[in-house]
């Protein structure tokens, strides 16, 4: 009987769960705009107060954010393993270019839900994926990229930042190719 009654708690827990998880009204409606209160767009100090208000990501306050070398790139890792958080969340990550949240990335507990069943709802609810390959599945429309990747990562991407960063890396690199192609040239 007590093993009946956690497979019983256990349902019901991944059911609330995946039902928090994308919450969105209709079947095919447009893609979520980030995971529970955290939406893209927001800024870090946003950020902050919605991941104290939810603490199923076990945020612990600054000591979790960090600069990345970049000024103009701020990082925010929480940790819900450690007895803070949801049994369901792992390690996720905030990554805010301009003080503008542009990439969301939810780590999840493989041992309290799988794959196929966050697979299933996201299909579900925003219809089948753009893409699909033996590592990740890629829903997109023209503002946001969301993909669920393998073994059991979710990603809220704005696709504007991202592709400007991916035009300045680009850029960047370009020029330093020219830079190695001087030096060789001096040989």
């Amino acid at each position: 009987m007590h093993k009946f009654k956690h497979v019983i708690t256990s349902f019901i827990f991944s059911f609330l769960f995946l039902n928090s998880l994308f919450s969105q009204d209709n079947q095919n409606s447009s893609l979520p705009n980030g995971f529970a209160n955290i939406q893209l767009g927001m800024s870090v100090e946003e950020t902050k107060d919605e991941l104290i208000k939810n603490s199923d990501f076990g945020y612990k306050g600054d000591r979790d954010v960090s600069l990345v070398p970049d000024k103009q790139k701020v990082l925010i890792e929480t940790n819900a393993q450690n007895g803070l958080g949801s049994n369901f969340l792992t390690t996720c990550y905030f990554q805010f270019y301009e003080d503008e949240l542009y990439i969301i990335t939810i780590n999840m507990n493989k041992e309290k839900i799988d794959h196929y069943s966050i697979f299933k709802t996201l299909t579900e609810k925003y219809g089948e994926p753009k893409s699909v390959t033996p590592q990740k599945s890629v829903w997109k429309n023209d503002e946001i990229t969301m993909t669920l990747e393998k073994p059991l990562t979710l990603k809220y991407i704005n696709n504007e930042i991202q592709d400007q960063l991916q035009q300045y890396s680009t850029i960047q690199k370009s020029a330093e190719e020219m830079t190695q192609q001087m030096f060789l040239d001096q040989l």
